[in-house]
């Protein structure tokens, strides 16, 4: 029984980037089939979400969702536990999510991100913030949906950490709903924080059969705030934070 649980997180480690090379090679061939640049990330971002949804049953996520799935674009925001966070929430969803840098240098997942319309951003480069929200604005004009966990970092604080500001006055200004998501981890350690590196977290957290996630669709948010956007939305996914932990019987942790 000890060594079940390094080989299992070890075998879905090898399918995990398995399945992300032939998806990668699927993408490849794909963009031979549509010229236009919108095109391509359009069926990028569809075929993302199959793989995301053949992924979960092999990795063991038991996902719980609650509240009603949104269906109009907009500007889909969540609390931010691990890189895992963009799988949960776009399993469902079609988005292109906001990610770090960091990430388009990861081998092979760095260029799947990119071919599928991930926009990556160096929040310590005020250049680099200035052109993601240039390319996240042309996004929403165009009235396709982008996923950002504004707190900008993981965290293991019960409840949300200061949100950035600049997705909402984005959204106040064109007029779209902010669409937030509550999303948290029975396991702790499955929060990636400090100076793990994505490899041996992974085979941390991937050793046990189950990954518990509970997920909450709030409600969307609309106005020509930004200051109410982003303090409501907060609000509604602390609240969802705070219960899953109840639920969990985790509140003292």
């Amino acid at each position: 029984m000890i060594v079940i649980g390094p080989v299992l997180a070890v075998a879905r480690l090898l399918l995990f980037m398995l399945i992300v090379l032939i998806f990668f090679c699927l993408l490849l061939v794909v963009s031979l089939f549509y010229k236009s640049t919108e095109k391509k990330l359009e069926r990028g971002i569809v075929l993302r979400r199959f793989v995301i949804r053949v992924l979960h049953p092999i990795l063991g996520a038991k996902i719980t969702f609650y509240g009603k799935e949104p269906v109009a674009s907009g500007l889909i925001i969540s609390n931010h536990r691990s890189y895992f966070d963009p799988m949960v929430v776009l399993k469902n969803m079609l988005a292109s999510p906001v990610g770090k840098k960091e990430v388009e240098s990861w081998p092979l997942i760095g260029n799947v991100c990119k071919t599928t319309g991930v926009i990556f951003v160096n929040r310590e480069s005020q250049l680099s913030r200035k052109k993601t929200l240039k390319d996240v604005r042309m996004v929403l004009e165009n009235g396709f949906s982008i996923y950002i966990a504004p707190e900008g970092t993981t965290h293991l604080e019960p409840t949300t950490i200061a949100f950035k500001p600049g997705g909402f006055f984005l959204a106040a200004e064109l007029g779209i709903p902010v669409i937030p998501i509550a999303i948290d981890y029975k396991n702790m350690d499955d929060a990636w924080i400090g100076n793990a590196t994505f490899i041996p977290h992974f085979l941390k957290c991937f050793s046990k059969w189950r990954t518990e996630i509970k997920v909450s669709y709030l409600n969307p948010i609309v106005s020509d705030n930004a200051e109410d956007l982003m303090s409501i939305s907060k609000k509604q996914i602390d609240q969802e934070l705070v219960r899953f932990r109840k639920d969990w019987n985790l509140i003292d942790q």
